[in-house]
């Protein structure tokens, strides 16, 4: 088979047969379908010969696994997608989700082949249908490696992770052409959907790579964390580390004297998990929770947390959208769930309220809610009202509720709560004493922990050295949690 690679490589682009390469094993990837054309006969396509209609699909391993994979070729009528471009697509999906192997596509396509007419629409329906089909059975991976525009742009967003690399990747709706026929605004292609559009501000990317090879390098170790299907069991990674004694010595030190000043949970995420584990998603979107994947004494698990470091771990729109979107991959793919919680509450407002934060919050509350995968959760600071509930709580149906002694548990805070309750002598100077001593009653006797373990909502009140030990015991005691039976539905009806 020969390839126009030149011309890629003038755009300073891989070509799809070498993005394939670059990504699989070597000599490990086996094409199929090689011999399909396309069968349009209209406005002169009959006398044009594509090459595997523009998108070569195959089969082959990546880190000794086996994974379906496809490229389209923009060297090859734009990679436009027409009718058997799309049923390749959609058949490979059909077979990986017979196969039991992850799906990853390399997208580099100029979108619907407008020769072939309704057929093109037909092929972009068939590839939908099976992304759905193959949702939560195996894992899907998008890669962005060149313009995704129109219709092109939805079978990544049914995908569970997209990946995008600078200066290549462009992902929109419509294309700036059209925006400037139809808004009369003027905008690059890199302005309305490049890698740092969607990675930063839209959240549709989960991953933005600095080169097409630092894409498949991380795509090649995210397999590494995740099932390659439902119902695959990890193989556990004896080759982890942690040295217990400095990092139980580093967690008991993060926390600010200040309960107002912000750290970073990232540095209480790598205190708890194996060295050098977190594999961290969507970093850049929402930075005020934080999502990923790590290992604890080598088996994958993954981490959700508030991050006081990011407007004060508040949970907004983005947040929500973030959190539970990736608890129900983790929850779909039985991978378990540990949470740190550290939030003040959901972000008040007329803009949040506007744009649904309502709608958006209720969405972490149903995902933790529906989750039945081992479910640990670890309250290291502030846990009020709502988000408090809304993190995985005991209410909530985690499995084991942990708190250090700096948490405090509470509709409010102590300010607001004053405020309320004591309003009236807050404003009279000679009441400040009462004042004060009601806010240290209140910080004392209502926000503290170990009400709430008296009640059986924390497991247990522990120090933040003793959180790895916990973390883990309860994991291995809970690897063989079977979920309960769930009321008699075809199923429920997440707030979108």
């Amino acid at each position: 088979m020969e390839y126009n690679i030149v011309k890629q490589h003038e755009k300073g682009k891989l070509h799809a047969i070498e993005r394939i390469k670059a990504l699989c094993d070597e000599d490990s990837f086996m094409e199929i379908y090689s011999g399909v054309r396309h069968n349009c006969t209209s406005f002169g396509m009959e006398k044009k010969d594509l090459p595997y209609d523009g998108v070569i699909t195959g089969f082959g391993k990546i880190n000794g696994r086996q994974i379906a994979v496809y490229a389209q070729d923009f060297t090859v009528q734009g990679g436009s997608l027409g009718l058997m471009h799309g049923k390749k697509i959609a058949e490979l999906i059909d077979k990986a989700i017979e196969a039991r192997c992850p799906v990853i596509g390399i997208n580099d396509s100029g979108g619907a082949r407008i020769q072939e007419g309704v057929d093109a629409l037909c092929g972009y329906g068939d590839l939908f249908y099976q992304n759905v089909r193959a949702s939560g059975s195996v894992p899907q991976i998008s890669i962005i490696a060149g313009p995704c525009a129109g219709g092109a742009v939805y079978s990544p967003g049914i995908t569970d992770f997209i990946f995008a690399v600078d200066k290549i990747s462009q992902l929109f709706i419509t294309g700036p052409k059209v925006v400037k026929s139809v808004m009369f605004m003027d905008i690059s292609e890199e302005e309305l959907g490049g890698a740092s559009i969607h990675s930063h501000k839209s959240g549709v990317a989960h991953f933005r790579c600095d080169s097409e090879n630092d894409c498949y390098r991380k795509v090649r170790a995210l397999l590494d964390y995740i099932p390659h299907y439902y119902g695959d069991s990890f193989i556990q990674d004896n080759k982890y580390k942690f040295d217990a004694k400095k990092k139980g010595k580093q967690i008991a030190e993060i926390l600010p004297e200040n309960s107002r000043a912000g750290y970073d949970i990232r540095d209480v995420i790598n205190c708890v998990t194996d060295d050098d584990s977190f594999f961290e998603t969507s970093a850049e979107f929402a930075v005020n929770c934080v999502t990923g994947f790590a290992k604890i004494e080598g088996r994958s698990v993954g981490i959700v947390g508030n991050n006081p470091s990011g407007i004060g771990g508040v949970l907004d729109c983005d947040a929500s959208d973030k959190i539970a979107r990736f608890v129900r991959y983790c929850d779909a793919f039985n991978i378990p769930l540990l949470t740190f919680v550290d939030v003040p509450g959901f972000i008040p407002g007329p803009q949040e309220e506007q744009k649904g934060i309502i709608r958006h919050g209720a969405k972490v509350i149903y995902a933790y809610s529906e989750a039945s995968v081992p479910k640990i959760t670890v309250i290291i600071r502030k846990a009020y009202g709502g988000a408090y509930i809304a993190m995985c709580s005991k209410h909530l149906g985690a499995d084991f509720v942990y708190a250090w002694p700096a948490a405090e548990i509470a509709v409010m805070g102590a300010e607001g709560a004053i405020g309320i309750l004591y309003g009236k002598e807050m404003k009279d100077p000679a009441k400040a004493a009462e004042v004060a001593a009601k806010s240290a009653e209140y910080k004392t006797e209502i926000m503290t922990p170990n009400i709430a373990a008296k009640r059986g909502y924390v497991s247990e009140v522990i120090a933040p050295a003793e959180t790895r030990t916990r973390v883990a015991r309860s994991l291995e005691f809970l690897s063989r949690k079977h979920p309960m039976d769930a009321p008699l539905k075809k199923h429920g009806n997440i707030p979108l």
